[in-house]
């Protein structure tokens, strides 16, 4: 399993930046969720980075997988 980080920094007027490493697909938005509720969820702007649009072993149909067949 690759190390996954949520790296939270709150800025002196209180705006809040959440950046999330090393998880891959959109899953760093359910990995965020209770947090941004939590924070009081409104988010004002959101940036996506490469790694959301990587795909995940689960976005990749049986029938595309590589491997021995059985």
């Amino acid at each position: 399993m690759e190390f996954q980080e949520i790296e939270v920094t709150i800025a002196p007027d209180g705006t809040t930046r959440i950046e999330v490493h090393g998880v891959p697909g959109r899953g760093c938005l359910d990995l965020t969720a209770a947090l941004e509720d939590a924070l009081g969820g409104e988010v004002v702007s959101r940036e996506l980075t490469a790694d959301a649009y990587a795909v995940t072993d689960e976005q990749v149909p049986d029938h595309l997988r590589r491997g021995p067949r059985t």
